[in-house]
């Protein structure tokens, strides 16, 4: 069964402007349990990727915000989610399909169980 994981990278990630509580490990983690994985955020997509690259993470994907119906078009997936932290996380992630997840301990471990905080 495959699942998708698109995080927001500021207010949600460790790397963001301001830092979220998700580490950057989680990221990592989520990958090795198999999952595809990227980022959806208002940043420009060479930025998103700088910040992987900083951090020495191959997603499998970068996007804007408006465009994550787009991933739901490129990767078949079982499940797909949405990390963010705003009513405008919330918003593209609903209307893209993707179960959202607000980018608080709580939830996280409510939705996604086999990822550690």
């Amino acid at each position: 069964m495959a699942k998708l994981i698109s995080f927001d990278i500021d207010g949600t990630l460790e790397a963001g402007d301001p830092p979220g509580f998700l580490s950057m490990e989680v990221v990592r983690t989520a990958q090795k349990l198999g999952y595809l994985v990227g980022s959806c955020s208002d940043r420009p997509i060479s930025t998103q990727e700088r910040i992987w690259d900083e951090h020495e993470i191959s997603v499998d994907f970068t996007v804007l915000k408006q465009n994550l119906g787009d991933v739901m078009a490129r990767f078949q997936a079982d499940v797909y989610y949405h990390v963010g932290d705003t009513d405008i996380d919330r918003f593209f992630a609903d209307k893209a399909g993707f179960q959202f997840i607000e980018a608080v301990a709580e939830e996280w471990r409510l939705q996604i169980t086999d990822i550690p905080v």
